[in-house]
């Protein structure tokens, strides 16, 4: 990445649908070249144009749950079992005390809880030493998330957790409202 490279980056942080001719006028090159700077961008997957969602105008309610797994293996199971859930935006590993730092996202604080203290929790996973589970009061420069509305396709059976929601006590009393992947999902995800 050259000079060039972080102002087109730059730009489209700030706009990413600013045009290749406003792209050009920054960078001093052709349209076309500021085309074939973006492409090559894309290409070797440096940057990836997608659509963010605004926490604040959905309503969503984000939390970090920090997890210490016991081994690597219930680390890769953990990953596998929430690789498809539409409720997490983001896994890390990290090298620290907690292993794992997940950022999930729920449309009301009872769903939150739900899935903090549910089979549906990253928390429930076998082989958990300890976790903690802080819901985000606010989120400060940009409330914007990549929230992974294609895996809500309200039309499966199954969750891709593999929990069943009907028998779930706080599913039944109305204070989650189920998986976005399920038919039986009664949220706006």
């Amino acid at each position: 990445m050259d000079d060039t490279d972080r102002k087109i980056i730059s730009q489209l942080q700030l706009d990413g649908r600013t045009t290749f001719e406003k792209l050009a006028d920054i960078i001093g090159f052709s349209n076309m070249g500021a085309k074939k700077r973006v492409d090559k961008l894309l290409e070797k997957g440096i940057i990836s144009i997608s659509a963010l969602v605004n926490t604040e105008h959905t309503d969503l309610h984000a939390a970090l749950v920090l997890i210490e797994i016991e081994s690597t293996e219930a680390m890769h199971r953990l990953l596998d079992r929430f690789k498809e859930c539409p409720r997490v935006v983001n896994i890390f590993t990290t090298l620290g005390g907690y292993n794992i730092i997940a950022l999930v996202v729920a449309e009301n604080r009872d769903t939150l809880e739900s899935i903090s203290v549910e089979k549906c929790s990253l928390r429930s996973s076998e082989g958990i030493r300890r976790s903690e589970f802080y819901p985000i009061g606010r989120i400060h420069y940009s409330p914007f998330l990549l929230v992974r509305e294609y895996l809500t396709h309200k039309e499966k059976k199954t969750t891709p957790c593999n929990v069943d929601c009907h028998p779930c006590n706080r599913y039944k009393a109305e204070k989650c409202v189920g998986c976005p992947a399920t038919s039986y999902y009664k949220g706006n995800l």
